[in-house]
């Protein structure tokens, strides 16, 4: 199933563009499913119809409504996927609380914390793809940019808290449990809290294929402006970094042309400053093969399908050797990206081999829109800590650059291009 992630600053118009995108979609024959963590009134006004709430069907969001012929949308249930994470957490760690003495909470007492949302959302991507057949298109109105960025980031990371917190050799102690309970006196962790933790780990591991598959991309909505390019940038670099490629830029809300040249000095000023963020974004994203896609400014607040049906009726598009033109601006890109074996390859980390010229090997990760001032490199034994702006990824070293120190790096064409040095105390030598 093809996933598309839509992202954007905040107030860029995020579930517009994700509604037209699905609608767009569903016109031309696909089985569209449309996501939204919005809990607000703005998805029911977008889409013109009221999205129940609650969980169905072992899913966390209620049954999906259609919309439209072909398309179905569905409201994450925040709360409701954090209650009965919580109701399951506590009875698995009935044994526990009793040894510490705890008073498990009653089924009020258990409102959402901050956080809860990420997890829901990431639960959401998981059972939608575990619907196979279903749907042939999955659009998820994801969070503003950069909480989509730590979002994406959150499996890896938890993931990696688990192998450290639990690291699979000291479970094979579990055997040895109840022979400690008797030398203690007292009893031990369930058995069913260590198994929880297997299962978080298996739960994570899926839904990180699901986010990483070579049919899930991002694509990026924004009001052109000066804020929105440097925003941009900095996103565009952070979700490299992660390894998500962006399919597309959604260029928001735009003026028409003419009102660049308008009597009133207001009106031309906000087209003209359009006019040169547009200009520096088809610069910066067309050169990497991204598709640039322009919405028009409806004059009013898009709201139900007559709105959606001329968003997507008037979407123009630009790619790499071809002008801006109208048609299947939303859904050009969405072909040929089913699987790895016919999807566009992603710029891949690569090492090369300097060895022989200059005694190095070169790391090379792609971090399009990045600054060298806002990147950090740290080194800590086998891995390689990248941080772009607030963001960060800590990433294993390839086997051979295991055995090397790093000296030095250097920002080229858009990729962080990392030196090692073989160490000659660990490096094999020839025979």
């Amino acid at each position: 199933m093809r996933t598309v992630l839509v992202t954007g600053p905040g107030g860029a118009g995020r579930t517009t563009a994700a509604a037209a995108t699905a609608l767009a979609a569903a016109r031309e024959g696909r089985r569209t499913l449309l996501l939204t963590r919005d809990r607000g009134p703005a998805p029911d006004a977008v889409l013109g119809t009221a999205l129940p709430r609650g969980t169905a069907d072992g899913a966390p969001w209620a049954a999906p409504t259609e919309v439209a012929p072909g398309l179905w949308a569905a409201r994450v249930a925040t709360g409701e996927h954090f209650e009965d994470r919580a109701r399951e957490l506590q009875d698995r760690g009935a044994s526990l609380f009793d040894l510490l003495g705890a008073t498990p909470l009653d089924p009020e007492e258990l409102t959402e914390l901050p956080g809860a949302e990420p997890l829901a959302v990431l639960a959401a991507l998981r059972a939608a793809h575990d619907r196979d057949g279903r749907w042939d298109l999955l659009v998820v109105d994801m969070p503003p940019v950069h909480d989509t960025v730590r979002l994406l980031a959150l499996p890896e990371q938890l993931r990696r808290y688990l192998r450290r917190l639990l690291p699979p050799e000291r479970q094979a102690a579990r055997a040895l449990r109840p022979m400690l309970a008797q030398l203690a006196g007292v009893p031990m962790p369930a058995q069913r809290l260590y198994e929880t933790a297997e299962r978080w780990e298996a739960e994570l591991a899926a839904v990180q294929d699901v986010i990483e598959a070579a049919g899930t991309t991002v694509r990026l909505v924004a009001e052109p402006g000066p804020p929105a390019v440097e925003e941009l940038r900095l996103a565009r670099a952070a979700l490299a970094l992660q390894g998500c490629r962006v399919d597309a830029l959604v260029a928001n809300r735009l003026l028409p042309d003419h009102c660049a040249d308008a009597a009133d000095p207001w009106t031309a000023a906000l087209a003209g400053e359009q006019r040169t963020a547009r200009k520096e974004l088809r610069e910066e994203f067309l050169v990497d093969g991204v598709t640039v896609c322009e919405l028009p400014h409806l004059g009013r607040a898009p709201r139900g399908r007559a709105d959606l049906t001329e968003l997507v009726d008037r979407a123009r598009s630009t790619t790499v050797g071809r002008g801006l033109v109208a048609g299947r601006g939303l859904t050009d890109e969405l072909d040929g990206w089913g699987t790895a074996d016919d999807g566009p390859e992603p710029d891949a980390w690569t090492v090369e081999d300097r060895l022989a010229a200059d005694g190095v090997l070169v790391w090379r990760l792609p971090l399009p829109g990045a600054r060298r001032d806002a990147l950090d490199l740290i080194r800590r034994g086998d891995e390689l800590i990248v941080g772009v702006g607030p963001f960060r990824r800590v990433l294993p070293l390839p086997s051979a650059l295991r055995r090397c120190a790093v000296s030095g790096a250097g920002l080229r064409d858009g990729a962080l291009c990392v030196r090692f040095t073989p160490d000659p105390a660990l490096w094999p030598r020839p025979s």
